[in-house]
């Protein structure tokens, strides 16, 4: 990989908007080149919207921004057409950069070895020559980082990260045995079903009762006791 103080290799290549990019087009202004894997993957798509939304920064100190990777002039403008991205994206599926920076690396995924790009960033002054190198890459505040040395400043200090809660405890129901419930349901429904019963039920007809004819009361003679003779 090349390091501050280097030239920049030869390359030409096109961007997503159709220019033309090449030493010769680089001179003249500070440029930020920074190289990622590939196209609308999450950490990579994290890294181009953080350049995006850093670019009032880069414009102040008159910096131009440039994205690179293996994806064609297509594939490159789906992504920043996606993502509404304000800066362009270099296409270089020959590797002419990749290699010329030194950024195609051998790497390890899952105890498997495979060749790729190295996420990394330049900052090539108004001469061809790298001024500083970013080898070592975090996506969310990397475009900060490069802001700030633009500005002449320290890094910004990366946010610490709080720790992911804990989800809370369920607590378990009790159980609740379906008897009791079962019985009560039983029971509910005997004692509606006799209050339907009761509704459906005609009324009992009321038979009028029978006069009965009382004749004049007669007169109880009451029983005398008689003395006993002595």
């Amino acid at each position: 990989m090349l390091k501050a103080g280097d030239r920049i290799p030869d390359f030409d290549l096109t961007t997503d908007r159709g220019d033309r990019v090449s030493p010769k087009t680089l001179n003249g202004a500070r440029t930020v080149l920074f190289f990622y894997p590939k196209d609308d993957t999450p950490t990579c798509t994290t890294e181009v919207c953080a350049f995006r939304d850093a670019m009032p920064q880069f414009d102040v100190q008159g910096a131009r921004v440039y994205g690179i990777s293996a994806d064609d002039e297509k594939r490159h403008g789906r992504f920043a057409s996606k993502f509404g991205l304000n800066y362009p994206l270099i296409a270089d599926p020959e590797h002419q950069a990749i290699k010329g920076f030194g950024v195609w690396i051998e790497k390890q995924l899952y105890g498997r070895k495979y060749m790729g790009i190295a996420r990394s960033t330049f900052v090539i002054d108004a001469n061809g020559r790298i001024e500083q190198v970013w080898d070592k890459v975090k996506a969310e505040t990397h475009a900060g980082e490069v802001a700030a040395f633009l500005r002449g400043e320290p890094a910004p200090a990366a946010k610490a990260s709080s720790p992911p809660k804990a989800a809370p405890k369920k607590i378990a129901a009790k159980p609740v045995s379906a008897k009791p419930v079962a019985t009560k349901k039983v029971a509910a429904k005997k004692v509606a079903t006799k209050k339907v019963a009761a509704a459906t039920k005609p009324a009992a007809r009321k038979i009028p009762a029978k006069k009965v004819a009382v004749g004049p009361k007669r007169a109880t003679k009451q029983a005398v006791a008689k003395p006993r003779p002595r």
